[in-house]
C-alpha cells in the first residue's frame, strides 16, 4: 500500500500492529551505517542489498521476496521484523516521514527542530498511528529523519566499496 501522508502537528501514540502493509511493497532505503549495522550481525550485503539508480547517483535498498515484494527480513506470517533490534534508521521512522519541503497537504505546517524548517507526516493507512501507549514525539521523528539525510547523503558505491573491504572512514570495521 502506498503511503497516505498527513501532517503530524503534535505527538501521537504509536503501536505496530503487525499489518504487514510497511514492509512490503516499497523500496527500503538503506545507508551505509545501515549495512554496517546489519553486517554485524551474520548477514552479508549479497543477500539483503539491492542497487537502484536514482538522479543519477546509485542508491541501496532492502532486497525483496519477489512473490510478494516484502522485506526479505520481514516474516509474513507474523508480521515481525528478523532484523527489529537492529533494523534500518528508515524503519525506525515509519510510519512517520519528514520532508525539507511542505507536500501541499492541508493542515500541514512547519516544524522548527534544531535550526531547520521540516514538514512532518504520518502514514493514514497505518493502523497503529493513536494506539498504544508509547507516545512518539515529533523531536524524535525530526532527530532521525535529520539522521537518515546525513548518512544517505554519503552513501555511494565507493564508501560500500570500502565497507566491504574491511575499512569505514578510515577505521576497520
Amino acid at each position: 500500500m502506498r503511503f497516505k501522508p498527513s501532517p503530524l502537528t503534535k505527538d501521537v501514540n504509536f503501536e505496530c500492529k503487525f499489518c504487514l502493509d510497511c514492509c512490503r511493497g516499497r523500496f527500503i532505503y538503506l545507508t551505509l551505517s545501515d549495512i554496517e549495522k546489519i553486517m554485524k550481525h551474520s548477514h552479508d550485503p549479497q543477500d539483503f542489498t539491492l542497487l537502484t539508480a536514482e538522479e543519477g547517483k546509485i542508491r541501496f535498498v532492502l532486497a525483496y521476496r519477489e512473490w510478494d515484494l516484502g522485506c526479505i527480513f520481514h516474516d509474513p506470517e507474523t508480521g515481525k521484523c528478523k532484523v527489529h533490534d537492529y533494523n534500518p534508521l528508515i524503519c525506525q521512522i515509519y510510519p512517520f516521514m519528514v520532508s525539507h519541503q511542505p507536500l501541499g497537504i492541508e493542515g500541514e505546517k512547519p516544524f522548527e527542530y534544531k535550526g531547520e524548517k521540516l514538514w512532518i507526516y504520518y502514514d493514514k493507512n497505518c493502523p497503529g498511528v493513536g494506539e498504544g501507549q508509547e507516545i512518539i514525539t515529533r523531536e524524535k521523528i525530526a532527530e532521525l529523519g535529520m539522521e537518515f539525510q546525513k548518512e544517505f547523503e554519503k552513501t555511494d558505491l565507493d564508501g560500500l566499496n570500502k565497507l566491504l573491504d574491511g575499512e569505514r572512514d578510515g577505521a576497520s570495521v
